[in-house]
C-alpha cells in the first residue's frame, strides 16, 4: 500500500504545483455523452468499447470524438486484470472560437493493468495505463491534413476511484457515488515544458436500471497544461449509458 499512498500524493501534488507556477488559465464548458459496452466472453475474458462525443457549450462547438476498443483478461483470483486495446481520435481545436476548426486524428494504442480492492462497502480501483500517442501529420499552419501519421509521445495515466453504495432502491437496483481521481504525466524526447499533462477530478452518480444497464451523470473537472505552456480548467458534464452483454459464465 505505500506504492499506492506515494500515487495518491502525486496526485494531489503535481497539480497543485502546476497552478502555482502557471501566468493564464482558460476556463471553458464542455458536455461528454457516451455509450460504454461490456462483451463477457467468459470468466476470464471481456472486451470493452467505448463511444464519446466532447462538445463545448457556449459557443456550441464539437471538441473531439474518441472511440476505443479494449480486450481485457482477468487474473484469477487477484483482483487484477490486464489490457491492450486502441483508441481513435478526432480533434478540432482547444478554442471553440478558432477560425479554422481543422479536425485532426489521432491513434492512440495502450496497454493497462488494473486492481479492483474491495473492503466492506466500498471499492478502490486503481488504473494504471500506458498509451503511445501518433498524430495525422497537418501543414505548418496547422489548416490542412497531410499524408501520414506521427508518432507524438508516450503517456503514463493513474486513476483512483472509489465507488459507495448509496442506496437500494429495488431488489438489485443500486444507486452508487462514484469518486475519482486520474493524473496524466507525458514521456518523451519532445516534452520539454508539460510533464505534467492534465489532471481529471470526478464525482457522479450511477444507478443500475437492469443487471446489465447502467446509467451515469456526473462533474468531471480537467484541468490541463498543452505544450506551448497554455493552461485550461474545463468544467465538464458527463453523461453515460453503460451497456453488458453476457455471452458465456460469468466471473
Amino acid at each position: 500500500m505505500t506504492f499506492f499512498r506515494l500515487l495518491l500524493l502525486a496526485l494531489i501534488m503535481i497539480p497543485a504545483g502546476a497552478l502555482r507556477a502557471q501566468k493564464n488559465i482558460i476556463r471553458q464548458h464542455l458536455i461528454w455523452e457516451g455509450v460504454f459496452i461490456k462483451l463477457e466472453v467468459n470468466d476470464k475474458w471481456y472486451w470493452q468499447n467505448e463511444i464519446q462525443e466532447r462538445h463545448f457549450v457556449n459557443p456550441m462547438a464539437h471538441h473531439q470524438f474518441l472511440f476505443r476498443s479494449h480486450l481485457h483478461r482477468y487474473i484469477a483470483n487477484t483482483g487484477w486484470d490486464a489490457s491492450v486495446g486502441m483508441s481513435l481520435f478526432l480533434q478540432n481545436p482547444n478554442d471553440p472560437e478558432a477560425p479554422v476548426k481543422l479536425t485532426v486524428p489521432e491513434l492512440r494504442p495502450h496497454i493497462e493493468v488494473a486492481y479492483s480492492q474491495k473492503l466492506t462497502k466500498l471499492t478502490f480501483d486503481h488504473r494504471f495505463r500506458t498509451e503511445a500517442r501518433f498524430f495525422h501529420n497537418t501543414n505548418h499552419t496547422r489548416t490542412e491534413l497531410e499524408d501520414g501519421f506521427g508518432f507524438g509521445n508516450f503517456r503514463f495515466r493513474y486513476r483512483l476511484q472509489a465507488t459507495i453504495p448509496l442506496w437500494r432502491v429495488f431488489t438489485d437496483h443500486d444507486l452508487r457515488l462514484k469518486l475519482s481521481d486520474e493524473l496524466h504525466v507525458n514521456m518523451g524526447k519532445k516534452i520539454l515544458t508539460n510533464i505534467f499533462d492534465q489532471n481529471r477530478i470526478y464525482v457522479a452518480l450511477n444507478y443500475e436500471l437492469t443487471p446489465n444497464v447502467n446509467v451515469e451523470a456526473g462533474y468531471l473537472n480537467w484541468f490541463q497544461q498543452t505544450a506551448d505552456g497554455q493552461f485550461y480548467n474545463r468544467d465538464i458534464l458527463n453523461l453515460t449509458g453503460l451497456y453488458r452483454i453476457r455471452m458465456g459464465k460469468n466471473k
